[in-house]
């Protein structure tokens, strides 16, 4: 197949997008032409001749990147057997495809999402969320939709097929340690950025040393440099994920802090499967999805939301008992090779976007 992915909201290094989706349809043998924002990320183009740069979507400044996204599918979408799309804003500009394949891969709760963008004045968070709503609905009709979450099922009346976030697992892990936790993901409060930097700032008493893994938001940026200077925590900025699960294998806990936010009640944190795959035990607040698995596999502890004291606490009986630290290590791996593997899922996705291709292919020559 040919296949053109095009996101102009995510950095060109996205876990899902680039080291899941576009390796999995590379490893399938196909050929993949990327279109993302790398200089809105400061990334230079790769140099297999194989990407398109596209203006960033950023903040209120999105216009720009829509106009240029529909014309680069405008003018080539006839060139490829798949238009795959990662952002909402571009179920407008994918109306410019031609005949091709036009997929949409719903990556969150739009609607929910929105309340939580710093950029947007609080009176027109409701109503854009209901235009974003509208939106779907309509991209429904005219695009094939495929979900990263069981529970988005809800939001359409189609039914469409799951492409979890589930992760590659490697087959041996190292033991889980003693003396370091860390963080994977993007930094926001909503996320728990201040209460990392508690955390860490309490553990380093403990000389537990406390690793972040992520970009930080504007609105948490300057707390994080500070913390990062104290030594309350190691900030390590953006990490390609298959350099970050490099470093968090043996960790003592992965930490999920995310708080009671709409956007996040149903949804799985994929650190949390990340976290157990690379033999980390898991120490998560109790939204549903992260604690219905971090239980039912015994790979962590739940905590309470806004709460750093019991992550400290939580991370210290990891510290101090090193059976159980190993039992939750042990489960998590065996979980994640059984249970949350992508590559089950990422030879599933391929035959999916296979399966739209021979269908479109078979309804033009009939």
């Amino acid at each position: 197949m040919r296949v053109l992915v095009v996101t102009i909201v995510h950095d060109p290094r996205d876990a899902r997008i680039r080291h899941r989706e576009i390796n999995a349809l590379l490893n399938a043998g196909h050929h993949v032409t990327y279109a993302a924002p790398f200089s809105g990320y400061g990334l230079a183009l790769p140099a297999d001749g194989h990407a398109i740069d596209l203006p960033r979507a950023q903040g209120r400044r999105r216009i720009e990147a829509i106009r240029a996204a529909r014309r680069l599918i405008a003018q080539s979408s006839h060139d490829y057997d798949i238009v795959l799309i990662h952002d909402p804003e571009l179920l407008v500009a994918a109306r410019a495809s031609s005949s091709t394949v036009t997929v949409w891969d719903v990556h969150e709760d739009t609607a929910a999402a929105v309340t939580l963008k710093p950029w947007l004045p609080n009176a027109l968070r409701k109503p854009t969320a209901t235009i974003f709503t509208s939106i779907e609905r309509n991209a429904e009709s005219r695009f094939k939709l495929l979900l990263a979450e069981t529970e988005y099922a809800s939001r359409f009346t189609g039914k469409h097929p799951v492409v979890p976030n589930s992760t590659a697992v490697p087959d041996v892990v190292p033991s889980a340690g003693n003396d370091r936790v860390v963080y994977v993901g993007a930094v926001t409060r909503e996320r728990g950025a201040f209460d990392l930097i508690e955390v860490g700032r309490q553990l380093r008493t403990h000389d537990i040393h406390t690793h972040v893994l992520g970009s930080a938001d504007q609105a948490t940026r300057d707390e994080m440099t500070a913390a990062h200077a104290r030594g309350d925590i190691v900030w390590h900025g953006f990490v390609p994920n298959d350099q970050a699960m490099t470093i968090i294998e043996g960790s003592m806990a992965g930490l999920s802090l995310l708080h009671d936010e709409p956007n996040y009640r149903h949804s799985q944190p994929t650190k949390v499967l990340e976290y157990m795959a690379h033999g980390v035990p898991v120490i998560t607040t109790p939204l549903p999805r992260a604690q219905s698995v971090v239980t039912t596999y015994s790979s962590g502890i739940v905590v309470p939301f806004n709460d750093p004291a019991a992550v400290v606490t939580a991370a210290l009986a990891l510290k101090s008992d090193d059976a159980q630290r190993t039992n939750y290590a042990r489960n998590g791996h065996a979980a994640a090779l059984a249970d949350f593997n992508w590559d089950r899922d990422g030879a599933a996705f391929v035959d999916i976007l296979a399966t739209w291709v021979r269908e479109a292919s078979c309804a033009h020559t009939a």
